[in-house]
């Protein structure tokens, strides 16, 4: 084994770990879900992305059609099963709605991956020429992947809150971008290294408008939770008030009625 066949197993053993981290990344998240029952403002779309995103790519990944890519399978495999476990807490934590847009989501990436592996594998009949057609898709998933949070840079800037847009999540996307770039360096393949590219430049752009809403959004949660102090207070002050013009009135009652021996 060559130097650079070492480096760039190293190099790919290091982007599985980081893509791993970032793929377990929103957990926090739907611990937080799975106590309110409510996906509330949260998206799918990153998590649906993400899922078409690893069942390309694990395609992609096969002997025969990019061989020697053991290490796109073995992350991209692990990611499928990871995101649809996400996907499923989605569906079941969402309202009517959501959960029928989420269905129909699932049900034509479903579809969609079905048709690409039987006309890949059955009908083109070179690696090469399935290698070109597959990684093609492969790098629209991927930026897809990557700008599916730019639904939420929307709603922060105009919130001016990340409280939708994990911390993690982010930064485990610049990671990942920038790790298999690297490994789509050595040597190179555009269809790795051009998504991957893209992708560390949305994740710096989420990681930047972290650090300047960051301030906000605590803001916004403290005063979200002192309006709630205040509010439990001045409810306790007319209870208490009730309560106390209640006694008086039976007190000024006893007083005017006579009592009867």
């Amino acid at each position: 084994m060559s130097t650079a066949e070492i480096a760039r197993t190293v190099v790919g053993v290091i982007g599985n770990i980081i893509a791993g981290c970032m793929f377990l990344s929103p957990l926090p998240t739907f611990v937080g879900i799975c106590k309110k029952r409510s996906v509330e403002k949260y998206s799918a779309v990153p998590y649906l992305a993400t899922l078409m995103n690893c069942m390309v790519w694990t395609l992609y990944g096969l002997p025969m059609v990019h061989p020697h890519s053991l290490l796109v399978v073995t992350i991209n495999g692990a990611g499928c099963v990871i995101e649809i476990i996400y996907i499923t807490l989605f569906f079941i934590y969402s309202d009517s709605k959501k959960r029928l847009k989420v269905f129909l989501s699932l049900l034509l990436e479903l579809i969609f991956i079905a048709l690409l592996s039987f006309v890949s594998l059955t009908m083109i009949h070179s690696v090469n020429k399935r290698s070109a057609v597959v990684g093609t898709i492969c790098m629209f998933f991927n930026v897809a992947m990557y700008a599916s949070p730019l639904s939420i840079m929307k709603l922060v800037i105009k919130t001016k809150s990340v409280e939708f847009m994990p911390f993690f999540l982010s930064l485990a996307s610049f990671s990942n971008g920038v790790s298999w770039t690297i490994y789509a360096l050595i040597p190179f393949d555009p269809f790795i290294a051009i998504p991957n590219g893209i992708g560390t430049l949305f994740a710096v752009i989420q990681l930047i408008l972290y650090a300047t809403y960051y301030k906000s959004t605590k803001e916004q949660i403290a005063a979200r939770k002192n309006g709630k102090i205040e509010m439990n207070v001045s409810e306790l002050v007319i209870g208490i008030s009730k309560a106390t013009a209640t006694v008086q009135d039976e007190v000024n009652i006893k007083k005017i009625t006579p009592t009867v021996k």
